[in-house]
């Protein structure tokens, strides 16, 4: 009889199984790293530049500059600090460290707003869709039985260059967004042949039309 033979049994490596202090902590340092990201905008100095005053009183922040003046309150958790023309923002709670990067942006937009503006483009598609300036009034014919009007609003202007063209200005960005978001709802643009209000650049995803019976 042949000797017996002997075989080795291998084993598929078995995966460690996580104790649930290693679960946590790698938990605790995705968490970190998410949180690490949001902040890193927030730790950007913005330069104050030359013209433009910057006045901090508790958590409200005035800024003055040759377009105009922004005055914003900003949560009681965030720091603004202004230290020989840069301006820093922080927050003791490292649980709140978005806000930092949330008010930093905001900060920056209240300087760039007084020093150069904002604005907002959209365009008039459409048979017999026109716009027009008269005098401090933007006249919208839009198809409807009457027309739609708005009006210069402070700190606000609104240019109609031509039929198809609507460009809204203004030094508080959220502020321009929202006239330019209250005009594309006058006609917002539809689908099927792309007739309407929409923003400059803006995609609009089209429908295929209906096929008429043969």
């Amino acid at each position: 009889m042949r000797g017996a033979q002997s075989y080795a049994i291998r084993r598929a490596p078995q995966t460690p199984q996580l104790t649930k202090q290693d679960a946590d902590f790698q938990e605790s340092d995705h968490r970190k790293g998410e949180k690490k990201k949001m902040s890193r905008i927030g730790k950007k100095p913005i330069t104050v530049p030359a013209g433009v005053d910057v006045k901090i009183d508790g958590q409200k922040v005035t800024v003055k500059g040759p377009k105009g003046t922004l005055e914003r309150e900003f949560n009681h958790d965030v720091k603004i600090k202004l230290d020989a023309g840069v301006l820093t923002v922080s927050v003791e709670d490292p649980n709140k460290d978005n806000l930092s990067g949330l008010s930093r942006t905001l900060l920056n937009n209240m300087v760039i707003g007084v020093t150069e503006g904002f604005q907002k483009e959209l365009e008039v598609n459409g048979v017999g869709y026109r716009v027009q300036k008269q005098g401090k009034k933007l006249v919208m014919n839009m198809g409807y039985s009457h027309t739609v009007e708005f009006e210069d609003k402070d700190g606000l202007t609104i240019e109609a260059p031509n039929p198809n063209s609507i460009i809204v200005k203004g030094i508080d960005k959220e502020a321009v967004g929202q006239l330019c978001a209250e005009i594309r709802e006058v006609r917002p643009p539809e689908p099927y042949k792309g007739k309407g209000i929409k923003y400059v650049g803006e995609h609009i995803i089209r429908k295929e039309g209906k096929m008429g019976k043969k």
